[in-house]
């Protein structure tokens, strides 16, 4: 069977089983809706964690940011793992004993502020929309290539698809079919890694692979890796610190992921789903079980990748090109522009070139008028094939480069390894899986904040069960068409824009969940304050950075990592402006201390 016929299939028994799961367990009230009843066991809920948390940034684009960055970009790895492992021991079970659905309800109680609870619903809705826009564009890559559909088609099934098993079950029917697309995910994930391993050395399990013996060389694959890397100009795979990844930009988008990590509302309200705070404890340690297995791989996935990648289409011409350079050119998100020898050549950045772009995909090493040249033929190209560039591709036409987006590397080392085309359709799957289960948390923490935390706490405490299910529906409607627009135009490629998520969510939720659980003495204007002081500057410095042209002036902290200095002022103006506020009622205080207690099981 051809790939095409293969991700037909595997795509329609997936998207069948996941609209199954939601006819079976669509539901009826708003506690079924927004929290699936409590009634959700701790292992079902570490499936479904995972999956909700290992989104369409992890299984596409973390493998591909480690392998064009070499050793640094294992900084998404380091500050994803390290953050979950941080909200699992310090925030999560508190939330839980808490009780109630969502994080805004938290911070609404705890400061006694229907301003704080606001404020806290307008950090979430703008972390997840900004969370969104990377899974709907994975949504949209996969389809394209696999399905050979235009991205803006990919998308729009992806939207109808979320919307039917999320409207329908809410947070129970999202919980359950997440459970089943994690068993999708990691499968296609590991499957392709262990047999690349077993081909590149031999063993078949792949982070052993990645430290063996090059088969038929003599000589360890990392240490070929960076030989390779050298001989083109590139610094070592294996080098810490390269470019713009200075220790300072590499300690900030650690600690950033890391607290975004913790803050984040679609991973926090898993925790609302268990029945007490012992089942949230269970639930963190199978969850963080489940993806080690996906996040230790990672690593040994991006090195071969890039093996493969520059032994296929270095010093290549066009007739010799391989297939999968030519399947993955009809979706745009890898080009080459002949500049009249014949020949693709692989390179590493140019020493004038100010931003040190790690990639650099040219047919030799050109002069500025021959850049100039065929970045006019890349847009030529652009506008005749009817793309807009606003994925990936106008950064490509800014600087003269023909590719590739690192956001097809994943997705394209299965093609570039010559497995059977069922690992390859397999692999696309998988990455369906990804995006859609963390998209459909995101779009009912954005309804739950809306319905219930906007609508039901504070416009109309009145409302009926069936009114408040109905607006809940109807928010996850209008949501699902929003995130399709962002899947269509979205801001950047799918880490790049998932950073900036975890950014904002660590410059405003963490430092007000941090100290609404540890101290009594915070109240509402100061939390408050401070919310709104560390989303705006992180979201102004983003916006200026990467859209606006602005230079890193911070310390020369680039936006993926700005979200630490947000955190910090968030936590210098709460704490600077507490003395001069009166403390909290003393009920708030006596619900802080009680959700600190150890609780008896």
């Amino acid at each position: 069977m051809s790939i095409p016929a293969w991700t037909f299939l595997f795509v329609g028994l997936t998207f069948s089983a996941y609209l199954g799961i939601a006819w079976l367990t669509r539901v009826r009230d708003t506690k079924g809706f927004f929290v699936a009843g409590r009634g959700v066991p701790s292992m079902a809920n570490g499936m479904a964690t995972a999956a909700d948390w290992m989104s369409a940034a992890s299984f596409i684009s973390m493998a591909g940011l480690i392998s064009t960055m070499g050793y640094a970009g294992g900084v998404y790895l380091m500050g994803w793992t390290g953050g979950y492992v941080l909200l699992a021991l310090l925030l999560a079970p508190y939330l839980r004993k808490f009780g109630h659905y969502t994080v805004p309800d938290f911070v609404g109680d705890r400061y006694d502020s229907n301003v704080a609870r606001v404020v806290a619903v307008i950090c979430a809705i703008f972390v997840s929309f900004t969370y969104v826009a990377g899974q709907m564009r994975g949504v949209g890559i996969v389809f394209s290539r696999f399905l050979e559909v235009d991205i803006n088609v990919g998308v729009t099934i992806g939207m109808a698809i979320v919307f039917i098993y999320a409207v329908l079950g809410g947070m129970k029917g999202i919980t359950w079919t997440q459970v089943a697309q994690y068993w999708v995910l990691i499968t296609a994930f590991l499957i392709p890694a262990i047999a690349i391993s077993i081909k590149l050395t031999g063993h078949s399990v792949p982070q052993i692979g990645m430290g063996s013996e090059l088969a038929g060389h003599g000589v360890a694959f990392l240490t070929k890796l960076d030989q390779i890397q050298q001989d083109l100009g590139f610094s070592r795979y294996t080098e810490a610190f390269t470019g713009s990844w200075n220790k300072i930009n590499v300690f900030c988008v650690a600690v950033s992921l890391m607290v975004g990590t913790a803050g984040l509302p679609h991973v926090i309200v898993r925790f609302y789903t268990v029945k007490n705070v012992r089942a949230a404890r269970w639930s963190a340690f199978w969850a963080l079980l489940f993806i080690s297995l996906l996040y230790l791989t990672a690593p040994a996935t991006a090195a071969f990748a890039r093996y493969y990648m520059i032994q296929s289409l270095h010093q290549k011409s066009a007739a010799d090109l391989p297939s999968w350079f030519h399947n993955w050119q009809k979706t745009g998100l890898i080009l080459w522009l002949d500049d009249g020898n014949g020949m693709l050549e692989y390179y590493g950045p140019d020493p004038s070139d100010s931003s040190h772009q790690n990639e650099v995909f040219r047919s030799g090493k050109l002069s500025a008028s021959e850049l100039a040249n065929i970045q006019s033929r890349h847009q030529q190209w652009i506008d005749s094939n009817g793309t807009t560039g606003e994925d990936g591709r106008a950064v490509m036409t800014a600087k003269g480069l023909t590719g590739p987006d690192r956001d097809i590397i994943v997705l394209a080392t299965p093609e570039m390894a010559e497995l059977a085309n069922w690992m390859i359709a397999l692999v696309a799957a998988g990455g369906l899986a990804a995006a859609l289960s963390t998209a459909s948390g995101l779009l009912l923490v954005i309804s739950s904040s809306v319905a219930h935390d906007l609508y039901y706490r504070i416009l109309n405490p009145q409302a009926s069960e069936a009114k408040r299910l109905a607006v809940g529906r109807t928010v996850i409607g209008l949501s699902v068409v929003i995130a399709g627009l962002f899947g269509i135009f979205p801001p950047g490629f799918v880490s790049q824009v998932v950073a900036f998520a975890f950014g904002l969510a660590a410059s405003s939720f963490f430092p007000a969940l941090l100290l609404g659980i540890f101290s009594r003495r915070v109240s509402a204007v100061p939390a408050i304050t401070g919310m709104v002081a560390g989303i705006t500057f992180t979201g102004s410095y983003i916006i200026g950075s990467v859209y606006r042209g602005m230079e890193p002036w911070c310390f020369g902290i680039g936006p993926q990592g700005i979200g630490a200095v947000g955190m910090a002022l968030n936590l210098t103006v709460t704490l600077a402006l507490t003395p001069l506020f009166p403390a909290p009622p003393p009920a708030v205080r006596e619900m802080v201390a009680r959700i600190r207690e150890p609780e008896q099981d």
